[in-house]
């Protein structure tokens, strides 16, 4: 099994995961992508979206439990069959938030492209703009890091 250790500063880092804890926050009621209008009965819509919301809430804790004590002793987080899916998931989760939050107001170029002047922005979109940069590169690590086995596609 294929595992990678990735060590972060904690001088950049922590200021970095209350944002993502506030985006954690605000998606703990509602499905970050809604399922839509589909053709089920009330009640089988209601089972569904409350499976895939606990689902959302597992995997961005997932995300969250990365920095524990282990990361504030160390500034290092793990990666391996356990934890990879769901945090890349949780980052993608994070991110459509940050993007319809604090960060809404940018073009998705600039986000995508990392062409923004963060002097020109206030201090909270700043730190918004910089957890969905750390964000997009933890996905980076975990997707070209760890082979298909660990994203649960066994080759065969």
């Amino acid at each position: 099994m294929k595992r990678i250790e990735v060590k972060l500063s904690l001088d950049v880092v922590a200021p970095l995961l209350d944002v993502i804890k506030e985006a954690s926050d605000s998606a703990e009621k509602r499905l970050i992508v809604p399922i839509g209008e589909i053709a089920l009965d009330h009640d089988m819509k209601e089972v569904w979206e409350s499976d895939l919301l606990a689902k959302q809430a597992e995997e961005l804790h997932a995300l969250l439990a990365l920095f524990d004590s282990h990361f504030f002793a160390t500034g290092t987080v793990l990666f391996d069959s356990s934890n990879a899916e769901s945090v890349v998931r949780a980052c993608s989760a994070a991110r459509l938030l940050l993007r319809e939050g604090h960060l809404r107001d940018l073009q998705d170029e600039h986000l995508e492209s990392g062409d923004i002047d963060l002097e020109a922005l206030p201090t909270q979109i700043q730190k918004a703009f910089l957890c969905y940069v750390f964000l997009a590169t933890l996905q980076d690590l975990i997707i070209q890091h760890l082979d298909r086995a660990i994203l649960g596609q066994e080759e065969e």
